[in-house]
């Protein structure tokens, strides 16, 4: 994974645009980090498969033929459609992540393409438990969200494979190798295959998991 291993970062710091440009970084074979300056614009290309977009900072407006426009604003999420042409474009500015969804992917019927949808508002909290929600997988990938209530956590064990989290929603303290990190809204955090870690809630926190096996 081209990222940070074992300490709390932030995708959206480390991603600043560039004036005039647009600016991708590739992180695996399924996600990829995107900056793109004001008033500029990804052409609209034809894939054929799914992007999920989660705008980290900024709004963008993802378009295609016949004037289709859709508006997708901060701590939003977006699926592309497939086999259309879809373009990306902002007029002031945004950082996003894109991630790649083939069409054989097993993808949660609460989500589908064309819709706009918030990560934390897919699942609720509830006292004294853990809530788990698989958004898409197969047998390489799988990303999912996760609500902790306040005093829940994972016990530790190892990572299956590289793992990059997205804390979405409320404060969490990761142990990672013998180590604590607090990680709050907004914030990221990635294991390497066989990291030793553990997750709790010393609040209420929500979080996605994208975990990438080989």
């Amino acid at each position: 994974m081209n990222e940070k291993i074992g300490e709390v970062f932030s995708i959206t710091k480390d991603n600043q645009p560039i004036p005039g440009c647009t600016t991708s970084k590739v992180v695996n074979d399924t996600l990829t980090y995107f900056s793109l300056a004001r008033n500029t614009d990804i052409s609209a290309e034809i894939y054929p498969y799914y992007k999920m977009i989660y705008v980290l900072k900024g709004q963008l407006e993802v378009y295609g033929n016949n004037g289709y426009t859709k508006v997708v604003k901060e701590k939003e999420s977006f699926i592309t459609f497939t086999d259309t042409p879809i373009g990306i474009r902002t007029k002031d500015g945004v950082i996003y992540t894109e991630a790649m969804i083939r069409r054989t992917d097993i993808m949660n019927e609460m989500i589908k393409p064309g819709e706009v949808f918030k990560l934390a508002e897919l699942l609720p909290y509830s006292e004294g438990k853990i809530i788990n929600m698989d958004i898409v997988h197969n047998d390489k990938m799988k990303f999912v969200v996760m609500a902790f209530d306040e005093g829940t956590g994972l016990t530790e064990h190892a990572a299956p494979g590289e793992a990059i989290i997205f804390a979405l929603d409320g404060e969490g303290i990761i142990s990672y190798e013998g180590k604590d990190h607090v990680i709050k809204a907004g914030e990221n955090f990635c294991f390497a295959k066989g990291g030793m870690h553990a997750v709790k809630a010393s609040k209420r926190f929500k979080m996605a998991l994208l975990l990438t096996l080989e």
